[in-house]
């Protein structure tokens, strides 16, 4: 009876053994699938960053239709900002690789909480705030007041970021995350 016993325990073992095995691989599969979804970098092909100050609008835009490692990104600014003007602005993103091309800002204000928007500026005089929030009261970037100075030149950078500390010290160097985009204009005050 004792050999009986050994028998049915050992059976009972290995099955429990498979069942644990096969549980935990689908359990892995399950989390490791939910992990790359949520952690999927946004595609965005296109940047938009329009400046309006009454009639006057400034238009930044970068485009990088073939995505990273193809051919380089294209900015173009569509005018010269005035001097001693405060521009409202505000950030459309944009994946052209779906037709029609998918507004990728939208999807920024629903995760708002795991973006921020970072400006720079080389030019003297030229300051940009972010007048918006994300759902916490921390600052987003998707509109912006951009202050002039007097005429000059230089350039403006646009960091967008995900997964960054919130709240940070205003800096992209600060704010940790990954960078979803970061984008250069030459921009001329007159």
């Amino acid at each position: 009876m004792k050999i009986t016993n050994t028998v049915k325990t050992i059976k009972l073992l290995a099955i429990l053994f498979i069942s644990a095995i096969t549980f935990t691989a689908c359990s892995e599969d399950d989390h490791d699938d939910h992990d790359d979804h949520d952690h999927e970098e946004e595609v965005i092909t296109t940047l938009n960053y329009t400046l309006t100050s009454g009639s006057d609008v400034v238009t930044l835009t970068y485009r990088d239709l073939d995505g990273e490692g193809g051919n380089e990104g294209v900015t173009t600014v569509s005018g010269s900002l005035s001097a001693n003007t405060t521009y409202a602005g505000a950030i459309e993103l944009l994946n052209e690789t779906e037709s029609p091309a998918e507004n990728m800002t939208e999807e920024i204000e629903e995760e708002d909480d795991e973006h921020e928007f970072f400006f720079t500026s080389t030019v003297t005089g030229l300051t940009i705030s972010k007048t918006d929030v994300d759902g916490n009261g921390n600052p987003l970037g998707l509109e912006t007041s951009l202050t002039s100075g007097a005429a000059g030149s230089g350039s403006i950078t646009v960091v967008l970021k995900h997964e960054p500390t919130k709240p940070n010290d205003g800096t992209s160097a600060s704010a940790g995350g990954s960078t979803d985009i970061e984008v250069t204009f030459n921009v001329t005050v007159q």
